[in-house]
């Protein structure tokens, strides 16, 4: 945590090997390209419309003094947490703790709280289009701008979860009775809500049209699923099923040691606490139908979205010759 020795080569090839994983993960990606558009275009403000990897022309500039800044900006025990999962005694960890970290001082330049830019409010609908040769599959996708489990008011952000399992959570879901099987629009849809985040989070909508149906069709027809489930409650039993399956997740996830020190990690880095973490199952079953309807009606406005369409590039067309 405070012993890095940087010298330009390790950083020179280090950044080269980020460069290849740039240019195969997403260069060569038309799906993943497509992805960071719809999120740059989501986020006006905040640093969350930038890629986790970063932009290219970024990557290429960078070299040991950047590297070696950002290292002595956030590498410090005030601003880590440890987390062990496993079949251990507190205690000894704890004295490991100390011994292999205690010693390790804070960095007073990091403050308890750092401010960062935030959304302003979302005034109008956008779109995106990506076209590239190598699409065989057109895909449709929209992303809201709605509240994470940090940032929600209480009881909203359970109602999310729940709303993205009744919408698009598998062949029982809304979207997949309405698109794929009733009026035979998509080969697949989904719809998905992350919660785990500091600031303003993404509820995401996905289409993939049968081939001949435009994208007009299958937006028409997901718009009006979701203008019934802002203006009606979900049935009874389509609410219990996703919440018995939300549950049953997070308590199958109890058996993996890994997926324990994820969800922890995940959740204490981003505001909530331990308490809040072991009582999500409890927030899923007291979830209503009326808060999902209000979920809905509230969160999926158009005004704060982003529309994309992945699409095939169109071949250029060749120029007629004249005698």
């Amino acid at each position: 945590m405070t012993g890095l020795v940087l010298q330009d080569e390790n950083v020179l090839s280090e950044r080269d090997v980020v460069l290849e994983e740039f240019n195969k993960s997403v260069a060569n990606n038309p799906d993943r390209r497509f992805t960071e558009q719809i999120r740059a275009a989501l986020y006006l403000n905040h640093p969350y419309g930038r890629p986790n990897l970063g932009w290219r022309q970024e990557i290429e500039k960078l070299d040991r003094e950047d590297a070696l800044a950002f290292y002595k900006r956030f590498y410090a025990p005030n601003n880590a947490i440890l987390i062990i999962a496993g079949d251990v005694d507190p205690k000894e960890i704890r004295l490991m703790v100390e011994k292999n970290f205690g010693d390790i001082p804070a960095q007073l330049a990091i403050p308890a709280k750092r401010v960062r830019p935030q959304e302003p409010t979302p005034e109008a609908p956008r779109t995106v289009t990506l076209s590239d040769p190598r699409i065989e599959q057109p895909t449709w996708r929209r992303y809201y701008l709605v509240p994470s489990a940090s940032t929600a008011p209480v009881g909203e952000s359970p109602a999310l979860n729940v709303l993205a399992q009744v919408m698009g959570g598998g062949t029982n879901s809304y979207l997949y009775r309405v698109l794929v099987i009733d009026k035979q629009l998509a080969i697949s849809t989904g719809a998905s809500y992350q919660s785990t985040s500091l600031d303003p989070s993404q509820f995401v909508i996905s289409a993939t049209p049968k081939p001949g149906v435009h994208f007009a069709e299958i937006e028409n027809a997901i718009d009006e699923v979701i203008a019934d489930l802002a203006q009606n409650l979900a049935r009874a039993e389509d609410l219990e099923r996703v919440k018995t399956k939300l549950i049953a997740q997070a308590i199958y996830a109890q058996d993996d040691q890994v997926m324990l020190a994820v969800l922890y990690g995940g959740g204490l880095t981003t505001g909530l606490s331990v308490e809040d973490i072991g009582r999500w199952p409890d927030r899923i079953r007291a979830v209503t139908a009326e808060q999902v309807r209000k979920a809905a009606q509230q969160w999926l406005d158009k005004k704060r979205s982003v529309t994309g369409y992945l699409i095939k590039e169109s071949a250029p067309k060749c120029e007629e010759k004249r005698p």
